[in-house]
């Protein structure tokens, strides 16, 4: 059964979803996009929001929470791509189409990135132009350009 439950942080409401056996959704928020799911801050969410405010206070580098990304097999190829990306790098999507086997998929990549279904836990924040520019990010622009700023001050 999915339960989620909403946190105020610094970059707005977040949004956290589980099925019970892992973590199925992490989403900026906002009072107009929260749905009728019944608000229920399971011991997992709770365990998902601990970590994810660690990491916004520079505290955490790595999550180690259970995911389940549900998505077509190029969209599992892209998160799972994305995990790899360390703390405070970038990669581009041609980087990452590349990396995939699929080289000439970066629009592909761009598409998957845009439906990653966990925000900040799968850093599709880390992924950028290929001229180094900041370009889509499902929170905003400035929340990317935060996160990445956040990672470089911490390393």
């Amino acid at each position: 059964m999915k339960s989620v439950y909403y946190y105020q942080t610094d970059l707005g409401i977040i949004g956290i979803a589980d099925d019970g056996e892992a973590i199925t959704e992490v989403f900026f928020a906002n009072d107009e996009s929260q749905d009728d799911t019944p608000q229920k801050e399971t011991r997992l969410i709770q365990q998902a929001a601990r970590q994810l405010i660690e990491y916004l206070k520079g505290q955490r580098r790595k999550f180690d929470l259970p995911l389940r990304l549900m998505g077509t097999e190029m969209q599992q190829e892209v998160w799972q791509a994305l995990l790899t990306i360390p703390y405070g790098q970038t990669r581009s999507y041609k980087q990452i189409a590349e990396q995939i086997g699929r080289p000439r998929a970066y629009r592909a990549v761009g598409m998957a990135n845009n439906r990653n279904p966990v925000a900040i836990i799968v850093p599709c924040h880390r992924v950028i132009g290929a001229d180094g520019s900041l370009v889509g990010y499902g929170g905003g622009l400035h929340i990317k350009e935060h996160l990445l700023k956040l990672e470089r001050h911490h390393l």
